[in-house]
């Protein structure tokens, strides 16, 4: 079929035909499914190419008998991704699929629209659509998004956290059941293969070495987050601290009226949040801004001080505020906010030695800010390092490394940085499987450990070299810990 034949999928709303389309999606995952289903239900040809069949008895598999029943062409076996099938008119990746694969490739070389299952969520919303909050970063994305929607259920809307943090944007999207607003989080991947995205408001926390084996630099990389400010309409919220943030708000292509908004863990000036003697303190969207500041609640209402939970908590604020979230609504959903599992969470106290499992830190810099959370550590490291350096972080802490347990894949990026900035202090390294792995690692910082220290897991590396994910890395983590005689 010529160009001029296909189908004008851009045109194509949640309301039109869709049977002359024939789809292509890369991936089935949980967003993967969710597009496949989702274009099925609007009349669409559709074929779902991986490279893995579902386990047996998983929730993919009953996924994918779904979408067989319906009339789906599920492709799910090794070589199926090689090439892909004539008279396409639309592919939908997957997050993480590169655009070196075979089968995007040759969708460019065809001139065919690739976009994300985020991307056709967009195109698929209502006329009266709830408006979009959208959150980036390389970490703290998903605390913030659920600090975010804590408030807005406090403010009394309908809202509900979506996108990386869980359930997929289009499932949201679809859903018959009304929502007031969307708090959306959204990884580098998601935003790569995202171009008409219009937030009414967007926040890029923070920009750290990451994902450089997929995006092939940090600039690349922070370029993907800075589409999250694309089109928005009245906020762009970056972080002070971060120039990286302030420059990628400075090169969006925005809606006239749109605001550029700071957050900072110091005195707010105009135009930003920040903190006054212990107060989150407004100065953006306060009436009298110039010469006053509007309190938002204080630090003692968050989960703890750390930098990283205050500055959160500022860009959930300032999201909010955009929206129109009065002050009081901002303070008490932030008393209610509880994280979730595998963020700094304290699986024991044994001895005076605390063991924290700070899983989610996948990267240096997520590491980084859990290790300067405690004054004295044994550190839990390594895995898959995504192409990131581990210099800085260890120049930057260690002084208050009492030891570091070394696993994974890329374990001698870590053990080298630590041979050039800590070279006094002790590291040992375990090579077990992972059913045995954790016991002997949990052993091992134990027997460094002093009182007042904690074993901390925060590894600044992905875990799929060894785990299923990082919350099934945690998962053994403290099931090895709850082992030691004392716990």
């Amino acid at each position: 079929m010529s160009a001029a034949e296909r189908p004008d999928v851009g045109s194509l709303g949640r309301d039109d035909d869709w049977s002359a389309v024939r789809a292509v999606v890369t991936g089935f995952g949980v967003s993967g499914f969710a597009a496949a289903d989702t274009l099925q239900h609007l009349g669409a040809h559709v074929v779902v190419l991986d490279e893995s069949a579902p386990a047996p008895g998983s929730a993919h598999e009953e996924r994918a008998t779904l979408l067989d029943t319906l009339g789906v062409d599920l492709r799910l076996r090794a070589g199926s991704t090689a090439e892909l099938p004539d008279d396409v008119d639309l592919v939908v990746t997957s997050p993480g699929w590169r655009p070196e694969a075979p089968v995007l490739r040759a969708a460019a070389d065809r001139g065919l629209p690739v976009w994300g299952e985020v991307e056709l969520a967009w195109r698929l919303r209502a006329a009266d659509a709830p408006p979009w909050l959208c959150v980036t970063g390389t970490n703290g994305k998903t605390t913030t998004v659920q600090m975010l929607d804590s408030i807005l259920r406090s403010a009394g809307l309908r809202s509900a956290a979506v996108g990386n943090v869980g359930r997929p944007v289009l499932e949201a999207v679809m859903d018959p059941e009304p929502l007031d607003v969307l708090a959306v989080e959204l990884s580098s991947f998601q935003l790569h293969w995202s171009d008409s995205i219009a937030a009414e408001a967007a926040a890029v926390l923070n920009v750290a070495d990451d994902h450089l084996d997929w995006h092939g630099s940090l600039d690349e990389y922070a370029r993907a987050k800075g589409r999250v400010y694309e089109h928005v309409e009245k906020a762009c919220i970056y972080a002070v601290e971060d120039s990286t943030t302030e420059q990628l708000v400075r090169d969006a292509d925005v809606q006239d009226g749109a605001r550029a908004i700071g957050f900072t863990l110091g005195v707010p000036a105009p135009g930003m949040l920040g903190v006054v003697d212990g107060l989150l303190a407004d100065r953006a969207f306060a009436p009298d801004r110039q010469t006053s500041a509007a309190e938002l609640g204080s630090v003692s209402d968050l989960p703890d001080d750390a930098p990283h939970t205050v500055a959160n908590a500022l860009a959930a604020a300032a999201l909010a505020r955009a929206h129109g979230v009065e002050a009081r609504a901002v303070r008490d959903g932030l008393r209610d906010f509880r994280p979730g599992p595998h963020r700094s969470e304290l699986v024991a106290e044994i001895g005076d030695v605390r063991y924290v499992d700070d899983s989610k830190a996948t990267n240096p810099h997520a590491a980084l800010a859990s290790l300067r959370g405690v004054p004295s550590a044994v550190w839990i490291a390594g895995g898959l390092a995504k192409g990131a350096r581990f210099d800085d972080l260890v120049e930057a802490v260690a002084d208050r490394l009492r030891g570091v347990v070394l696993i994974g894949a890329d374990r001698a990026v870590v053990a080298e940085a630590l041979a050039r900035h800590a070279p006094d202090v002790p590291v040992t390294e375990v090579l077990a499987g992972e059913d045995e792995l954790m016991d002997d690692v949990v052993a091992a910082a134990a027997a460094m450990a002093r009182p007042g220290d904690s074993v901390l897991l925060a590894p600044g590396c992905a875990s799929m070299d060894q785990f299923r994910d990082y919350a099934a890395r945690g998962d053994a983590f403290a099931t090895s810990v709850r082992r030691l005689p004392g716990a």
